[in-house]
């Protein structure tokens, strides 16, 4: 072969290879064009302890990363005791009382009785989207009742919730507020878990209507599904906020556990919680 020849084959070879890397940038860079959605980096050591201190408060926090399968936490011995689950348990009871029909969906309503409650959004007819964002007690406890001590402890044993106990049939609709029910924020955790990932006993249907009704939050950049809690029959009360937060094609499990001693710590279980996540570049 000719040295022209080869100097010009050598030539036609680097303009191709030119024009293709070209082509492959511009494409890359075409407006719609779907890229890989980068996951932010989470900083190795997060002090979710520094947000308690901010607002005042005693508790705890545990937080899971799905996909990185790791746990971020303040106070790991508190993480590991039993709490009453109070109305956090209005996940599992919105499950059953779904799954067995004693309510049929989230529009069916249930009449309220006539007795003036604390909070004036008890006081009215109401479905169970509505009472599971109001945090209605009477509803939930019409529902126990509905659903009965052996189905309850059936489902709960099923389940593996807490510590299993319900109690008497007579304490079938506050278990879960009074006694002797009991559930620690690792459990919490290992609930929502299987509950997202659709694991638990109950219908396709029902796992899907009640994780629409726990949605607290959605903007275009996350979903936030979670629970309060507030148990009141014992000293110090106790206040709950668990869920997982939806974000860059990942899932975050919390579960916050902290002492309520005035009315203004109630807020401080969703202020905490958030800044907590944040503190790990979410949010």
């Amino acid at each position: 072969m000719s040295q022209n020849r080869r100097m010009s084959l050598a030539m036609i070879v680097a303009m191709t290879t030119l024009v293709s890397f070209f082509s492959i940038s511009s494409f890359r860079d075409m407006p719609g064009h779907s890229q890989e959605i980068q996951t932010p980096a989470i900083p190795v050591s997060v002090n979710l302890g520094r947000s308690f201190n901010q607002l005042g408060i005693e508790g705890s926090i545990l937080i899971y990363d799905r996909n990185n399968k790791k746990f971020y936490e303040h106070n790991a011995d508190r993480n590991s005791q039993s709490f009453l689950p109070a109305s956090t348990f209005k996940i599992f009871n919105s499950l059953v009382a779904l799954e067995t029909g004693v309510i049929s969906n989230d529009v069916a309503i249930l009449t309220w009785d006539g007795i003036q409650r604390q909070f004036p959004t008890w006081n009215q007819d109401t479905n169970i989207r509505q009472a599971f964002k109001n945090s209605t007690v009477w509803f939930y406890q019409v529902l126990a009742r509905k659903i009965g001590h052996e189905r309850m402890k059936k489902f709960i044993k099923q389940v593996g919730y807490g510590n299993l106990q319900i109690g008497t049939p007579e304490q079938i609709d506050r278990f879960w507020l009074e006694g002797p029910l009991q559930i620690t924020p690792k459990q919490q955790i290992e609930f929502l878990q299987r509950l997202h990932r659709k694991e638990l006993p109950f219908s396709q249907r029902t796992l899907d209507l009640v994780q629409d009704i726990m949605i607290y939050e959605r903007t275009p950049n996350y979903v936030l599904r979670g629970k309060t809690g507030w148990a009141a029959s014992v000293t110090p009360n106790i206040g709950w906020f668990v869920g997982y937060l939806e974000q860059n094609n990942n899932v975050y499990f919390f579960a916050t556990n902290i002492d309520i001693r005035n009315n203004d710590d109630t807020a401080a279980r969703i202020e905490v919680t958030r800044r907590s996540l944040q503190a790990l570049g979410l949010l």
